[in-house]
């Protein structure tokens, strides 16, 4: 009798013949299966179904301002990028949370350094995580307006702000799950605090920074764009956040979802091609992440 075996090309699949002097035989799969097999194809017809149970129901509401159908969405998109408004938005949005992100990420690192190496560190940042991280950070922008003024340096405060506490968490849980055998084989060889942070401790908790990074940046553009919807600079210096304030206030509903739908298309991007590549090249290579 022969029985089925899978190779490790989703395309292929061996029917291996149990019989002396028989060589295995593949047969390519069928498109749907091979289809089924692959992480993106499965993703993309996921997106497909929704884009058009979207379709379906906007056409059957026939209200814009309600829910406007996918193809006005897609056609107010293509007139703001045809017309350089959205690729500016998206710009000035995207400068500003890459600045905050990386204001957030700095001071994560030098606070969990310093709570993974002295009792002090971990006592300071045990409180502030305790009194800050539920503070949601968009609430503190009325105090951001009072001591950094109008300007870009209040939206950076804000943003940096809801990206340091969930990241600064991250790592350091990932610091604590290291084994003790790693630790007692960076403090043998004499290591000080930050080579052995550097070197021993940050790799082996690299799993639990890419989800801090994950989570850290959903959190920073989520805060982004809540502060934009409220203070959104000025029409020249205003992000996605304000180009939908700005549709919203003309009933320009169309406008208002290709604002939300270039939102989702950013995050879809950053988690395909930025976050996901940064796992494939390190903790999926290295053994230190089970693939699905």
């Amino acid at each position: 009798m022969g029985s089925a075996e899978n190779t490790t090309r989703p395309d292929l699949i061996v029917e291996r013949i149990d019989k002396p002097g028989v060589a295995l035989l593949k047969a390519r799969l069928p498109l749907w299966q091979r289809m089924l097999r692959h992480d993106g194809s499965r993703r993309a017809l996921l997106i497909i179904a929704m884009a058009v149970c979207w379709e379906i129901y906007g056409r059957s509401i026939d209200n814009d301002l309600v829910l406007p159908t996918l193809s006005a969405v897609l056609n107010a998109l293509f007139k703001s990028v045809a017309e350089g408004v959205m690729p500016a938005r998206v710009w000035n949005s995207m400068a500003m949370l890459l600045e905050g992100y990386a204001i957030g990420v700095a001071l994560a690192i030098f606070i969990t350094t310093l709570a993974i190496t002295t009792k002090l560190g971990d006592d300071l940042l045990t409180t502030l995580t305790a009194m800050l991280n539920p503070l949601p950070a968009i609430a503190l922008l009325p105090l951001a307006l009072l001591w950094f003024g109008l300007g870009n340096a209040s939206m950076l405060f804000v943003v940096a702000h809801s990206i340091l506490w969930p990241l600064a968490l991250n790592i350091h849980a990932g610091y604590q799950g290291v084994s003790e055998t790693l630790r007692m084989a960076g403090r043998n060889p004499g290591l000080k605090p930050i080579p052995y942070v550097a070197r021993v401790l940050f790799p082996a908790a690299l799993p639990s920074v890419i989800s801090g990074l994950k989570v850290s940046w959903a959190f920073g553009w989520r805060t982004l764009i809540a502060a934009e919807l409220v203070f959104g600079a000025s029409s020249s210096g205003g992000g996605i956040g304000w180009f939908i304030s700005a549709k919203r206030n003309d009933l320009e509903i169309p406008d208002v979802f290709a604002g939300l739908l270039v939102i989702v298309l950013i995050g879809l991007a950053m988690e395909g091609l930025v976050f996901r590549e940064l796992e494939r090249r390190t903790v999926r290579r290295w053994g230190m992440l089970r693939d699905r």
